[in-house]
């Protein structure tokens, strides 16, 4: 079957993990649990902690990987966050930037991640990308992969390629995780 930019599939992953993701959790691990997110969802914000959570409760058996889908219609710092994480990415620090974007969701205007990129990395060259858009290409392929697999909202998690489409507690995550590693 050919595919068009634009065909969706709203049960599957439709562009497989690669090593351009930002994942955590071993490679090996039998369940890849994907999130679209947006940094000021405030629902991503709820599950973030859930996750981290989820990680260090199954940490030889999920593997997390995140994906940019920024709203920007109802999430008017949600894009330059995004880029935020990818400038942070270029330098190995994807996760902290992550980390804090998500509980610093109530400073996510362009100056206070001026302030946080210096902090972050003092030579400057996170706030140069983001003035440049550096990385919108990036954020831009996660948001039209997600839009091919199906995501019309945030936080969409897809479990070894399935999209899972119950709640996001710790608990039936666990319960999906561990099923999912047992089949």
């Amino acid at each position: 079957m050919t595919t068009t930019p634009f065909q969706v599939d709203t049960g599957r992953l439709h562009v497989p993990v690669s090593d351009e993701d930002h994942v955590a959790g071993p490679d090996g691990a039998p369940v890849t649990l994907v999130e679209y997110g947006d940094y000021q969802c405030p629902y991503c914000g709820q599950a973030h902690p859930i996750l981290v959570r989820l990680l260090e409760e199954r940490p030889d058996t999920v593997r997390l990987v995140f994906r940019n889908f920024p709203l920007v219609e109802v999430h008017p710092h949600a894009e330059i966050a995004a880029e935020f994480a990818e400038a942070a990415a270029a330098r190995g620090l994807f996760w902290p930037a992550h980390d804090w974007l998500f509980t610093h969701q109530d400073r996510l205007a362009p100056s206070d991640l001026e302030v946080a990129a210096r902090d972050l990395d003092p030579s400057g060259g996170i706030a140069e990308e983001l003035a440049a858009h550096d990385y919108m290409d990036r954020i831009r392929r996660d948001f039209i992969g997600g839009i091919r697999s199906g995501v019309n909202g945030t936080p969409t998690f897809y479990v070894n390629g399935l999209r899972h489409d119950g709640g996001y507690s710790l608990d039936e995550l666990l319960r999906v995780v561990d099923a999912a590693a047992a089949s």
